[in-house]
């Protein structure tokens, strides 16, 4: 498997990846919010604009097919979740096959690392009360709560921040 920087020529497969990794997740919301999160996981403009205004990180196993990906927004980009002064990580997903080999870890550290080397200060990221186990690799890797933030998919949410 390798990681390498993703482009628009992703599109599809990154689509693709997103939801039908996402359905893990549906027994843990109800239907209505299901039905919200889905049809925002079908929209390709999400994926098009990750691709063309982040740094993209895909891994693909060894026949190429895209297996994990992650996605670092510059500073300067503030949203009403993130601040202007940071950096943050969107979309870390990993196939459910391959679940258990570190693949989250492993591209939510490259987006760190590029982060480091582009000068950035602080980087930000959101997860919810459902992720156990992004939450796990987010503490692990030094990420920080630092605040709740407005629920989403009937779901608690946090904003987590490490200084670079």
């Amino acid at each position: 498997m390798k990681i390498r920087k993703g482009n628009i020529n992703d599109l599809t497969s990154v689509k693709h990846l997103g939801q039908n990794t996402w359905k893990q997740f549906k027994d843990e919301l109800t239907n209505e919010n299901w039905n919200k999160l889905s049809k925002s996981l079908s929209n390709e403009n999400l994926y098009k604009d990750l691709l063309e205004n982040s740094i993209s990180f895909v891994c693909e196993n060894e026949t190429g097919e895209i297996i994990g990906m992650s996605f670092l927004v510059a500073s300067g980009n503030p949203t009403e979740i993130y601040n202007s002064e940071q950096c943050y990580i969107r979309f870390v997903t990993v196939s459910e096959k391959y679940k258990g080999l570190n693949l989250g870890q492993k591209l939510t550290e490259e987006c760190i690392e590029f982060a480091k080397n582009s000068g950035e200060k602080k980087i930000a990221l959101h997860t919810s009360e459902f992720m156990d186990k992004a939450r796990y690799i987010y503490g692990k890797l030094g990420f920080k709560i630092i605040k709740e933030i407005e629920p989403r998919y009937g779901k608690k949410y946090w904003l987590y921040e490490m200084s670079l």
